[in-house]
């Protein structure tokens, strides 16, 4: 809009210059100019006005008229409208031509006239100056105003740029979570097809009502678990530069320790019991605590990190600060780090936060609330 806004604004003012001047060279030669010469000129002000204002013609005619008409009627009556026609040329990229109405021009005004002094000839001179004058104006238009239309295509270029890397961190991030929900359904489907197989195999003690069941209900989760293998089977086919190790529940501590390998200073404070939570809320705990450690190794290199986590209700929460630090040398941040773990987070019904903390530090926090079934065992057991 703000372009479209700008546009309108160039094109009145355009409007308004050339009727300017249109009136200007109609009122000269009505002043200074006599008989029907005055008339060519009003006729030729209006109809060089015309052309200009008109951009449906080709675009020499314009220049081409009010040269013919400058270099027959004489220099000061027409000059201002030549002018705005050579500065149009000049930003479109045609100084040569130009350059070559401005000699047209002169050139048949002195072969009318002949100028026979120096003193005569100094009118031409300052046309001449004039008219160059205004072409290097339309030049430095012309290449200002396409530098602005190539960086607003640059910046035009970098938002669907980073657009389609935020989508395309929320799609890996969603295939990571599919990813280990066919991990946590498969060994839960396995479990269930075990054990009532084992029930199966002792059905002679149980009514026939019962084994049938329990048959059935093996049959149908051995194919649940096919069909889960067979659709989610491509989300297991590592990408390359991807590190493709899925979290095992409850290694927040392994995390840690790896981080404390490799020269981190990291501080690990847990509350409350992971396996009262969700499968899901664990993996996402184990992703905020990743994320924001391999962040703070990035940009706050050598800092003493806290990480605590909190899995008690109403909500499992994860708080990662650091102290403050320099980057590490050599860093490559992409930045969608956080766009796919707030795309886990939003999905879970959670809220991701991420800030300075004062002092140079940095913290980063998520909550992600307790389902309510979970909750009323939790207040009844």
């Amino acid at each position: 809009m703000n372009g479209v806004r700008a546009a309108r604004q160039t094109s009145y003012g355009r409007i308004a210059l050339v009727l300017l001047l249109t009136v200007y060279s109609g009122y000269d030669a009505v002043v200074f100019a006599t008989g029907m010469r005055s008339v060519a000129v009003g006729i030729a002000s209006v109809a060089g006005a015309v052309l200009l204002l008109r951009r449906r013609f080709h675009w020499l005619l314009a220049p081409l008229f009010l040269t013919a008409a400058t270099g027959l009627l004489g220099e000061s009556f027409l000059l201002p409208l030549l002018c705005v026609a050579l500065f149009d040329l000049a930003a479109d990229r045609r100084a040569g031509t130009a350059v070559s109405c401005i000699l047209a021009s002169l050139g048949i005004n002195a072969i009318l006239t002949t100028p026979s002094s120096l003193e005569d000839a100094s009118p031409y001179l300052a046309s001449a100056l004039f008219m160059m004058g205004c072409v290097l104006g339309g030049l430095w238009r012309g290449s200002r105003r396409r530098a602005v239309q190539l960086l607003a295509d640059q910046v035009e270029h970098l938002k669907v740029e980073a657009s389609l890397r935020e989508e395309a961190a929320r799609i890996r991030e969603r295939a990571r979570i599919a990813a280990e929900m066919h991990d946590v359904l498969a060994h839960r489907l396995s479990l269930i097809a075990l054990h009532t197989g084992v029930l199966a195999a002792r059905s002679d003690d149980l009514p026939d009502r019962v084994a049938d069941r329990l048959r059935l209900l093996r049959t149908v989760s051995t194919e649940a678990l096919t069909d889960l293998r067979e659709v989610l089977y491509a989300l297991h086919a590592p990408e390359p530069g991807t590190d493709q190790r899925r979290p095992a529940i409850g290694q927040v501590n392994d995390l840690v320790d790896e981080g404390r390998t490799a020269g981190q200073r990291i501080g690990l404070l847990v509350e409350g019991t992971p396996e009262m939570v969700p499968t899901t809320h664990r993996f996402a705990v184990y992703r905020v605590v990743q994320e924001a450690l391999t962040n703070a190794r990035k940009h706050a290199d050598g800092a003493t990190v806290t990480v605590r986590v909190d899995y008690r209700p109403p909500a499992t929460s994860v708080e990662v600060a650091n102290t403050g630090g320099q980057p590490a040398p050599g860093a490559i941040d992409s930045g969608y780090g956080l766009v796919g773990l707030r795309e886990r987070l939003t999905a879970l019904g959670g809220r991701l936060q991420v800030g300075p903390a004062g002092g140079g530090s940095w913290r980063l926090t998520a909550e992600l609330p307790h389902p309510v079934d979970i909750a009323e065992d939790r207040s009844t057991a």
